[in-house]
Parts: structure tokens; sequence; C-alpha cells
């Protein structure tokens, strides 16, 4: 079996990758002009893998999360976007080139999305047991009516929904945002999907349902081989669950490795401060300081050059991921 090396510098076997992208961009058409919202983006990811996608709003995590199923436009975006380059996944071909009857397939079965805001994820005129009843229909079509509202309520008592008949028959409006947003695992969850991305999916769960819905979603990883794509902001849950971690600045992965270097050893200096920015760190120094570009201003060369206090009339040149060990960091500082 040959072997093809990611951009992480971890082995991936060709039969275990689940997804290849591969230059992938996304421009915003908003009415001051195009903003773009990813430049240039490539990742791999492998069967029973979690990558977390990290860094501040607006880096393009979700931009490049809604790209591989082509959510990027209206109404699942305010604006139309443009998207190219490759996401290929295994046994579907090119997500981004494939037709929408191909698409509606993918997102049937085999990809599945949490959305970060679980309101506008959901119908509003549904009741909650009868879009997941929808999915199981759509990914699980031998299944009878019968047999789909019995699998609303175990789905529902993974996610921790207690009285799962009585909310079931509730409409969006009618749940907390934290039952709203459970709704939406267990949706997902419906698909049995070969990767899950996860936008954000714990943020309006108190502490101990959290830890009890990534426990599951860890379970379900490694029962049926599930990839997952997570985006989060929260670095502790980062620690936890990932075994790689791609770091985003200004539409641009600037970092990619494995969770251990990443957090033992961070290459960029974007890292660091991220990382130094936490609740409780004592190297203040390092803590970011003022606020992300215009991604309609940014030049060729690094992006964070005007927050970094390192910076040098050198990073105005285009900067690649070089790989240092067994990380890829895109600094030319970062001794090899």
């Amino acid at each position: 079996m040959t072997e093809a090396r990611p951009l992480s510098g971890v082995p991936v076997a060709e039969a275990a990758a689940l997804l290849e992208a591969r230059g992938v961009h996304v421009t915003f058409h908003a009415h001051g002009g195009p903003v773009p919202a990813v430049r240039g983006l490539d990742l791999t990811l492998a069967r029973n893998e979690t990558l977390a996608l990290v860094g501040e709003s607006g880096s393009g995590k979700s931009a490049f999360a809604r790209a591989l199923l082509r959510m990027n436009a209206p109404p699942f975006t305010r604006h139309r976007a443009t998207v190219s380059g490759s996401a290929r996944l295994a046994g579907a071909g090119d997500l981004i080139a494939a037709t929408e009857s191909d698409l509606r397939g993918v997102r049937a079965r085999r990809v599945a999305m949490i959305f970060q805001d679980a309101l506008s994820a959901l119908n509003p005129v549904m009741r909650a047991g009868r879009q997941v009843e929808e999915a199981l229909a759509m990914a699980r079509p031998g299944l009878d009516r019968a047999a789909r509202r019995a699998e609303v309520g175990r789905l529902f008592a993974e996610v921790a929904l207690p009285e799962s008949a009585a909310l079931a028959r509730r409409y969006p409006h009618q749940l907390s945002g934290g039952q709203r947003q459970r709704v939406v695992i267990a949706l997902a969850l419906a698909r049995a999907p070969d990767l899950l991305i996860a936008d954000e999916p714990t943020t309006a769960l108190d502490v101990t349902v959290q830890a009890r819905i990534l426990r599951l979603l860890g379970r379900l990883r490694q029962e049926r081989g599930m990839a997952m794509l997570f985006i989060t902001h929260d670095l502790g849950t980062v620690s936890r669950i990932a075994d790689r971690v791609a770091v985003m600045y200004a539409g641009q992965i600037v970092e990619l490795a494995p969770r251990e270097t990443l957090f033992a050893a961070p290459g960029h200096p974007y890292t660091r401060g991220l990382l130094a920015s936490r609740p409780g760190r004592r190297r203040p120094g390092e803590r970011l300081t003022g606020t992300a570009p215009d991604p309609r201003e940014v030049g060729p060369g690094c992006a964070f050059a005007t927050r970094c206090l390192l910076a040098e009339a050198a990073c105005s040149a285009h900067q690649p991921l070089r790989q240092v060990g067994p990380a890829f960091v895109r600094c030319w500082k970062v001794p090899a």
C-alpha cells in the first residue's frame, strides 16, 4: 500500500484518506466588493481522525466547512460566494465540482454538519422529532415510520434530551437554546455520516452536557470510523479531542500540527499568541493584541505581520507552509 503525505507531515494511507482538499478559495461578493474569506487552503483528513480547526472569528473556518457542502450562498449565508479548488471525498469525487443531484446524496448519507446557530439550522414550522425522522428517511430508507420514531427517541437520549417523546412534538421556538443545539446534533448523527463537520457544536451547552456530547462523538468516531472536522474557539476542548490541529488566520492555515506538538511547542507567533491568551496564562507579553486585518487588504506576505512583535521586512514576501519537525508552519523565522 502506498502512502500519501498530507500537509501535517503525518503519513496517511491512501486507502484511509477520506477527504483531500487542495487549493480551496472562497470569495464572498459583498456590496463593498469581493471578500477573500479562504485563500488556497489544503487539508487531508483521514478516517477515524479528528482535526480541529481553530482561529479567531472571521479567519475563514466556517467558510471553508460550508464550501465542502457548497453552502456558501443564500439562504445559508448573507452573500453569494465563488468557490474554487478541489475537495475529494473518498467514493464521491470532488465535492466542489459535483452536481447538485450528487451533492444531495452526499448531504443525506456521507457528510453531516452541526451548525453553530441551531435556531437558523432548524425548520421553524416543523416539529423537532419530525425533522430528525426526515433525515433518517433520507439516510436509511428501509426504516418504517415506527422504527424511525424509535430511533429518534434513542438519538435524543444519546444527546442528553430528557422526555424525548414530549420534546419530539415541540417546535424549535418551544425549545431552549441548549435543547435546540442537541436536536441539531441528533439531526447530524441520524445520517451516520462518514465525515461530521462540527461548527462550535457545544457552545450553547452546559459543562456536564458538553462533556457527554464530546464523549458520544468520540465513541461514534471509534465505532464507525467517522472522521470529524471540529471547528471551535475552545482550546481546552481541542487539547482533549483532536488528533491534529489546523490554525487559521486571515483565510490561510498558518500552522498544522499533531495536537501534542502544537500545545507543547507552537511554532507560529499567532499560535503562540492564541495559547497565551487562554484564561490563567502567565505570559501576557505573548498574548494577542490588535485585530485581524480586513480580508480585502491582505497582501501576498504574512497577514499576521501587522500584529506580530517579531515582524521584519522579509515578512512582506509570500510565506509558504514549511515543514518544521512533525508540523507545518507559515513563518520563515521558525527554524526548521
